[in-house]
């Protein structure tokens, strides 16, 4: 199968592609610069060259050659509405295949570190985080593309951990360096569901090979509150935890960062299990607790 890979040099457009690569398909992946070009080149992946701003006609024009095209980018919305309106117009009428990663972002609830009793399976109504709007707008515009002559489909997993991620594990990592302390916000109940990196790029073989056209599939393996988190960072560098509220949080780790710390976004996978016969390899995501890599993150300068 030929596939194109938009955000192949990412962290899971990255392990998307690998594995695809590694299953015997010819993957071609959108380079944006030559650095990323000799990357791909490395790893037995055709680059591309091009980007989402001034050179998407070179990104479309490779979508053309393609049987399956993923869009596992994280790019501004703007660019991202804009790209996806022209690959769905592209491809409709082909009956080739276009995958678009999103994440359960889109329902996060602020909660403040509170815990939430809501989570959503694939067809559960919600109300949809403001910041999340665009991406749920391409969400329903790739789904609907189904009824346009192409094969259409919406992979929208949980909080993605696994070697090299930058989630909610490097991000308490991150508040020793800058506090002494495990930081949480809160109440610390507050939780993301989540899933690994390697049962991600599972699912979309998965998905290539059985299924539907205008399905949406979550990723969900488990699900760990942050003050557990923090708890278990503390016990791993010998230090303490500390509540903090959303104004510390944000000098800690920033403005969204402190809006993903403080909020809860938990999702339930029952059409990726009964249709796919998807299930997550690896479920513990305190797995991690003291890798080197994170704990370089405890004793970097902030």
């Amino acid at each position: 199968m030929e596939i194109f890979v938009i955000g192949a040099t990412g962290f899971v457009g990255g392990a998307v592609t690998r594995h695809l690569a590694g299953a015997g398909h010819h993957v071609t992946g959108l380079a944006r610069t030559e650095a990323a070009a000799v990357a791909l080149k490395a790893q037995g992946i055709t680059p591309v060259a091009g980007d989402l701003e001034t050179r998407r006609p070179e990104t479309i024009s490779a979508a053309r050659l393609a049987d399956t095209v993923i869009y596992a980018a994280q790019a501004d919305p703007a660019q991202e509405t804009a790209t996806l309106d022209e690959l769905i117009q592209t491809l409709a009428g082909s009956g080739r295949t276009l995958v678009f990663l999103s994440g359960s972002g889109v329902f996060l609830q602020r909660t403040a570190g509170a815990w939430s009793q809501d989570s959503f399976a694939e067809d559960d109504s919600f109300t949809v985080e403001p910041l999340a709007t665009a991406r749920k707008a391409v969400e329903d515009k790739v789904l609907a593309a189904a009824s346009h002559g192409m094969r259409a489909m919406v992979i929208r997993p949980g909080l993605i951990w696994g070697s090299g991620d930058h989630g909610h594990l490097p991000m308490v990592y991150r508040s020793v360096a800058a506090t002494g302390a495990a930081c949480y916000v809160g109440e610390g109940l507050n939780t993301y569901s989540h899933v690994h990196v390697d049962d991600v790029t599972r699912l979309f073989a998965l998905a290539f090979e059985k299924g539907t056209s205008g399905a949406l599939y979550h990723a969900v393996a488990g699900e760990t509150p942050n003050r557990w988190i923090a708890e278990w960072v503390a016990d791993d560098l010998g230090c303490g935890t500390r509540s903090v509220d959303e104004g510390e949080a944000a000098a800690i780790w920033g403005q969204f960062g402190a809006l993903i710390m403080a909020a809860s976004s938990r999702c339930r996978a029952p059409r990726t299990r009964r249709q796919l016969g998807w299930y997550p390899r690896h479920t513990d995501m305190l797995t991690m607790v003291g890798e080197p890599r994170l704990r370089e993150l405890a004793s970097a300068r902030p």
